[in-house]
């Protein structure tokens, strides 16, 4: 394994000191270091808007930025690789640091198989040349060297590619405290999934909120008909929910969001409020970071999330951090009516909702994952939505 101060410390002194991009699990080692050390680092929303600001850095500067991201956000760069760094339009340089999960032949959840699979593939049709990084020190310098130098000849982007166990342990120190969130997720979510009636269903983000939501499941004997696990797509949690709702109007739908996935697509926000929807219901854990991929922070306790929703359309907004406060906004939801029109709003209906849960960071140790496959989860939701 390769240290991230070395690698840190290679690409400074080639001039490349601006990070920005979105957190990875085999990348959390680099994450934290840079965390901890860069002077110019933006956690972004998502992976095309780091090609933005990269962009953005180059024009003001002249140097070269460093992308980092997990292979499932290469989707979300294929617009601007296409339409704004290429040579054939803007011929910006980027230092694209992306993390391989799902690398054929390497044990991987399901979400990152078809992932791992076409990752170099992606690279090859955007003509992006790319090399896997060595995890000794010593290739790995004359990687990076060579990375530079066609950047800087070219003018265009190039990839490092890191493979799991490529760096060595480093422990974030930048912590941002929150002594006053005293709720766990877990137990959050356990709250508001006890609340849901019999007809509910619910869209979990991907992550820790699943995994817990599915654990709940379990521990309490029940079924997981009712839930459709979103073990992929960050950020698209809530609109899978809109489509259901929009579909389903005698059935209330529940959306767990999470903080970094809620502001990956935050547009989304704008149309769930657009459709005035009266059975719908998006709930956002919000403790302030990226907690599957080392707990990198994101802005979700810095902005005000309910404010958002309501300038997007959502009829009610709440915030909550405690379990008295959380029990109480969830009684009145249970006595609220499923409104079949999307713009009819008497009769007491709130919808659609934004119920924000400010929470703490971290999970338990022990988390599993789910035991069904996304297909067995799929048909099972679908007959559920069936009754």
């Amino acid at each position: 394994m390769i240290r991230a101060s070395f690698f840190y410390q290679e690409l400074a002194a080639y001039g490349i000191n601006f990070y920005t991009g979105v957190p990875d699990s085999l990348l959390k080692n680099l994450c934290a270091y840079v965390t901890d050390h860069a002077d110019h680092h933006i956690i972004a929303a998502n992976e095309g808007g780091a090609m933005g600001i990269a962009a953005g850095h180059y024009l003001a500067t002249g140097q070269i930025s460093v992308v980092y991201m997990q292979n499932s956000g290469e989707g979300n760069i294929i617009n601007p690789l296409a339409s704004l760094v290429d040579k054939e339009v803007y011929n910006i340089p980027v230092l694209l640091v992306i993390g391989w999960r799902g690398k054929p032949g390497v044990h991987d959840e399901p979400q990152h198989v078809k992932q791992g699979k076409v990752t170099t593939a992606l690279l090859e049709t955007m003509g992006i040349p790319y090399s896997v990084l060595s995890k000794d020190e010593h290739e790995a310098s004359l990687q990076i060297k060579q990375a530079v130098e066609k950047m800087q000849i070219s003018k265009e982007c190039y990839a490092l590619i890191i493979e799991k166990d490529t760096f060595e342990p480093y422990q974030l120190s930048t912590v941002s405290a929150h002594p006053e969130l005293s709720l766990s997720r877990e137990e959050a979510i356990g709250i508001v999934a006890s609340a849901i009636g019999p007809k509910d269903v619910i869209v979990s983000t991907t992550g820790m909120i699943s995994r817990e939501l599915f654990e709940y499941r379990t521990r309490n004997h029940q079924g997981h008909e009712r839930d459709f696990l979103t073990v992929g797509s960050m950020g698209h949690a809530s609109q899978i929910a809109l489509g259901i709702a929009l579909e389903k109007p005698d059935r209330r739908v529940w959306c767990f969001d999470g903080d970094g996935a809620a502001i990956m697509h935050l547009g989304g926000m704008a149309i769930v409020g657009s459709q005035a929807l009266g059975n719908y219901i998006h709930v956002v854990f919000n403790n302030g970071a990226h907690d599957s991929v080392g707990g990198q922070p994101t802005v979700g306790l810095d902005i005000d999330l309910p404010t958002i929703a309501k300038a997007a359309g959502y009829k009610q907004v709440v915030s909550v951090s405690s379990k008295e406060e959380l029990e109480r906004c969830l009684d009145y939801a249970r006595h609220d009516k499923v409104g079949e029109s999307r713009h009819d709003n008497e009769g007491g209906n709130f919808s659609p909702l934004l119920l924000e849960i400010r929470v703490k960071k971290g999970n338990r140790n022990d988390l599993g994952r789910p035991t069904t496959t996304p297909v067995e989860n799929k048909e099972a939701l679908m007959d559920f939505l069936k009754q």
